[in-house]
């Protein structure tokens, strides 16, 4: 900006104001031009795209849900020329209800590899809509899937709901509701809604012993005084001998969601007879495991997804 000062300052010697008012123009227009260009490559760097294998298509921002002027989107990574339909994981990202975006989740090479589809979905944050808003667009973006999975060539009888931190009570409270459509106020579905799997890593199950958490209040907002409504958006209390199978990782010494959501879930889960495989992490904070931990928790993910008994499921 310096530069442009001096240069202007040369001009006024050799050229009339008429001319200098145009200069002027012309720098504020060029060094306007190498901000927004500066901007826009950050943000370009800012998330790592998906990669995924020959023979898929991916298929970006495809709109799930229209909500008062918001756009429910998300991501999709499917493979139409699998001779026989695909399974599906469906990913949430975390981020307590109130930040984070889907392009901030890229990790899925071992679900293509496995021959799975990927559903990377966005949600209504905090700041847009709070409870259980969440809630409703998770359920339509699971609506969504069964509705077009003839067409994205998936088998409903292989849909894997996945989520991490807020994402996993998401993910949750999604597989959970099973046939229970009391959320889903933005979509429709007439077909049996029952995934295969839910994979919860350090989720939050149960919000009522949370009532003093700052992102748990804000997101519940009116509702926050509510015992009932509370426990209508927490997954614990949607537990039945017919819920999915849960894939559950904690730390057990997460700082910011108790060790103890999980550890009662998995309890619960076991108690109603629910196939349930839970990781303990030690010394693992929430989702800061070393290396090592990441890839003893990716092998024990995939022994269980491989187990599942599709067959009881739809």
């Amino acid at each position: 900006m310096k530069i442009g000062v001096v240069f202007l300052s040369q001009l006024k010697k050799y050229y009339n104001l008429e001319v200098l008012t145009y200069m002027k123009k012309l720098i504020f227009l060029f060094i306007t031009l190498i901000n927004l260009s500066s901007t826009t490559y950050s943000q370009d760097e800012e998330y790592k795209l998906v990669k995924f294998p020959e023979g898929y298509q991916a298929q970006i921002n495809v709109i799930y849900t229209k909500v008062d002027g918001w756009n429910g989107r998300m991501d999709l990574y499917a493979n139409p020329k699998s001779e026989k339909p695909t399974p599906v994981v469906i990913n949430i990202h975390g981020g307590g209800w109130n930040h984070g975006v889907k392009e901030s989740q890229t990790g899925y090479s071992s679900f293509f590899k496995n021959g799975y589809a990927v559903a990377n979905v966005e949600y209504r944050l905090v700041d847009v809509a709070p409870a259980p808003a969440a809630i409703e667009d998770v359920r339509c973006a699971l609506i969504y899937i069964y509705a077009h999975a003839q067409e994205l060539n998936i088998d409903t009888k292989k849909i894997v709901i996945m989520g991490s931190s807020s994402g996993g009570h998401l993910a949750l409270m999604a597989g959970l509701l099973a046939n229970d459509k009391r959320f889903d106020t933005n979509c429709t579905y007439s077909g049996e809604i029952n995934v295969a799997a839910i994979i919860d890593k350090y989720g939050v199950t149960d919000l009522v012993p949370l009532n003093k958490w700052g992102s748990a209040k804000r997101w519940l907002g009116d509702g926050f005084g509510n015992l009932e409504f509370v426990k209508s958006v927490s997954p614990l209390y949607y537990i039945t001998k017919n819920s999915p199978p849960l894939f559950i990782v904690h730390g057990d010494s997460d700082p910011i969601v108790p060790y103890s959501q999980s550890l009662e879930l998995a309890k619960k889960m076991i108690s109603f007879g629910v196939k349930t495989k839970f990781i303990t992490v030690p010394n693992g904070k929430h989702g800061k495991f070393s290396d090592k931990e990441k890839q003893k928790v990716n092998i024990q993910m995939w022994n269980f997804l491989d187990n599942l008994d599709f067959k009881k499921n739809n």
